[in-house]
């Protein structure tokens, strides 16, 4: 008996989640297909019926993560307006929280290093997820062009960001991480 297409949608959306959490966690190259599978609790058998390839699902997975962050800033933009939207963002992402999950935050302090080594496999989906988180650093979610100094702004901000973490979560607890964190929430 053939799955409902609402049933497969379902199973697809199990799957993305699955992978966007398990490739933020350890990487696109140790994110296998069996694990996400069984993650999902799906056998490998469907793998096929949703993705022609596991670089297929990553790009898909990544995607998925940028929207779980442009949904959540957008419904705090929506109910808080641009500033408060900024200012809450900044402080998830440099939360512990975010520091200590990164299954849950952003994919490109997660696997933006795996971008970089593996640029055909995800490189449109994290450009774009990219440019819609610079979009709302800036105080706006929509697609219109940004003035150059608001952009500068929000690219500075991103980096700061990304690096704060990045540095945090190589360092492990300690006082120069609880530095770093302080000195970038001033």
């Amino acid at each position: 008996m053939r799955k409902s297409r609402e049933a497969t949608a379902q199973s697809k959306a199990r799957i993305l989640s699955a992978a966007a959490k398990m490739v933020r966690e350890r990487g696109v190259e140790a994110t296998s297909i069996a694990d996400v599978m069984e993650a999902a609790g799906m056998t490998n058998g469907g793998f096929y019926r949703h993705f022609e390839s596991k670089d297929a699902m990553i790009a898909s997975a990544i995607h998925a993560a940028f929207d779980e962050i442009a949904d959540r800033f957008d419904q705090r933009l929506r109910q808080s307006g641009s500033a408060a939207a900024v200012e809450a963002y900044v402080d998830e992402y440099l939360s512990e929280r975010h520091i200590e999950h990164p299954g849950h935050g952003c994919p490109v302090a997660a696997v933006g290093t795996d971008a970089a080594r593996l640029r055909g496999v995800f490189a449109e989906e994290f450009i774009e997820g990219a440019e819609r988180l610079i979009q709302r650093l800036s105080g706006r979610s929509g697609g219109d062009a940004l003035p150059s100094t608001v952009r500068a702004k929000a690219l500075r901000r991103l980096a700061m960001l990304v690096g704060a973490v990045v540095i945090a979560r190589a360092i492990g607890r300690s006082p120069l991480r609880e530095e770093i964190i302080a000195a970038c929430v001033s």
